[in-house]
């Protein structure tokens, strides 16, 4: 658990993780090499996983965002990483969460303009292992986004 001022280094970092060292201490009232030793302990203590640019949606080719219901033929051991094994491969599967409730998994699947939704639902999704259902919903907006 992050103390006080760790909580602070990580809340500015989650908002520009482009900040130098002496940034993040100025804000937080320390000095930059004090900063630097809490950032790379969060980091070892694996509070920070990693950095990452976060593309905008006119460089990642204004794709179409759909975010789809899977359900899973069964809930078996080996049914459900036969499945997770498959999706890592598929660059238009953004995100994949195991869920409660009706679906069993929900994928963030995103399809640029020079490609179609039928293409990856008949050729991709439908394909995956142990799929029995597939429910897709179109985004029509984003209203919030905290990558």
């Amino acid at each position: 658990m992050p103390d006080q001022i760790e909580a602070r280094i990580l809340a500015l970092l989650t908002r520009d993780a482009d900040l130098t060292s002496a940034a993040i201490g100025e804000a937080v009232g320390l000095s930059a090499s004090a900063a630097h030793r809490r950032v790379s302990q969060l980091r070892a203590r694996g509070l920070i996983e990693g950095y990452r640019a976060v593309l905008s949606k006119s460089a990642r080719g204004d794709p179409t965002i759909v975010m789809v219901n899977v359900t899973l033929r069964d809930q078996r051991q080996e049914t459900m990483v036969a499945f997770e094994r498959e999706i890592v491969g598929c660059p238009e599967i953004r995100e994949c969460y195991l869920m409660s409730g009706e679906a069993d998994y929900i994928l963030h699947v995103e399809v640029t303009r020079d490609d179609s939704y039928e293409r990856v639902h008949r050729e991709i999704l439908a394909q995956l292992p142990g799929v029995t259902r597939l429910a897709s919903h179109f985004v029509i907006r984003e209203v919030i986004s905290r990558s």
